[in-house]
């Protein structure tokens, strides 16, 4: 049964629509209406449908109150990242926050601008706020965190790195064995001489796995990262010149960069070229994610695809099995692919 907006007319008196008006429209009880709206996982799909067409037709916003009282759920989940102001995270974002949306889930998103106390604090609003569920950006945190989200009974996940043997659930990738094979293929090509652009290394156990990828391939390729050989920076394009101007000025230059992120990548690349320094004949430029400016710059850029999308929607179904009273298997450590192209050659003869 389609419903219509003159239908909707006559069965909506003057002022404020409620939850009798849907169901009239609707031609259910209130009570099926009720558990369309909390737990609409419990209502047969054509019931649901025609609820849908109802609230749609009439305008009935929930009393998000009353619903949160009535359901003992919020229908709110929380998500805490680093940073929100470029696109390192937004494709998990945008795919988490849609997988949420499709299972009547609304998602308040923060960002900790990498500062842990920041985080803290964004974490104990949220859960003073009533949330359902939580999503956090790697691992490393303070304990009392974990004993916060605990003490609120409510389920959480990681993402961004996979969990090995820590105790909190986690979906992501291996950062140190993607940087480790991203490490090997520079070697591969006859590079010795490797510099790190990374992020600032306290707090963030993303990069510091990246790094400890980077040190087990040179060991394995019987060399030691020189200190002169790695600079840490907060994530920027500017940060990444700077970076660029600062290592290409030692005695003996690297003649490979590996950055930890792409921003670092993008200014390392736009200052080789203000400086004249051929890119890859002078020094191969290489980094990590592959978004989409990858693929544009010139020389489009070497880089580790990181399933970005696919960590936001896992992390997605596995909060949303979680409130549904199912305890759902972690997915497995997530693949990356190393994406070859034109800023990576052999090293100057």
């Amino acid at each position: 049964m389609a419903i219509s907006s003159e239908s909707a007319s006559k069965s909506s008196p003057a002022g404020r629509v409620t939850l009798d008006d849907v169901a009239h429209l609707a031609q259910v009880s209130p009570a099926t209406v009720s558990r369309c709206l909390n737990r609409p996982e419990s209502v047969n799909l054509e019931k649901r449908t025609r609820v849908k067409q109802a609230i749609q037709a009439l305008g009935y916003v929930p009393h998000g109150a009353a619903r949160a009282l009535a359901s003992n759920q919020s229908r709110m989940v929380g998500a805490v990242f680093p940073a929100i102001d470029n696109t390192l995270f937004g494709a998990s974002l945008d795919a988490f926050q849609r997988t949420m949306s499709d299972a009547d889930y609304t998602v308040i998103v923060a960002s900790s601008t990498y500062d842990p106390a920041r985080e803290k604090q964004h974490v104990r609003r949220m859960l003073q706020s009533g949330i359902d569920a939580l999503m956090l950006v790697g691992l490393a945190r303070d304990d009392e965190i974990y004993e916060l989200i605990r003490a609120h009974g409510i389920p959480y996940v990681t993402v961004w790195r996979s969990a090995d043997h820590q105790p909190h659930p986690a979906v992501g990738f291996d950062n140190c064995a993607a940087a480790e094979h991203l490490t090997d293929y520079l070697f591969s090509l006859g590079h010795e001489r490797i510099a790190v652009f990374s992020g600032i290394l306290a707090d963030n156990d993303r990069a510091q796995d990246r790094l400890a990828g980077v040190r087990k391939s040179y060991a394995k390729h019987g060399h030691k990262l020189a200190d002169q050989y790695l600079i840490e920076r907060p994530f920027g394009v500017e940060q990444g010149r700077e970076m660029l101007r600062l290592i290409m000025s030692q005695d003996a230059p690297p003649t490979a960069i590996f950055c930890g992120a792409e921003p670092l990548a993008y200014g390392a690349i736009f200052e080789a070229a203000a400086q004249n320094i051929a890119v890859p004949g002078q020094v191969s430029i290489a980094a990590f994610d592959d978004t989409w400016l990858a693929a544009q710059i010139s020389p489009k850029l070497t880089t580790v695809r990181t399933p970005n999308m696919e960590i936001g929607e896992e992390a997605a179904k596995y909060l949303i099995a979680t409130l549904s009273g199912v305890q759902p298997p972690l997915p497995r450590p997530l693949e990356t692919d190393l994406i070859i192209r034109e800023s990576t050659g052999r090293p100057p003869a």
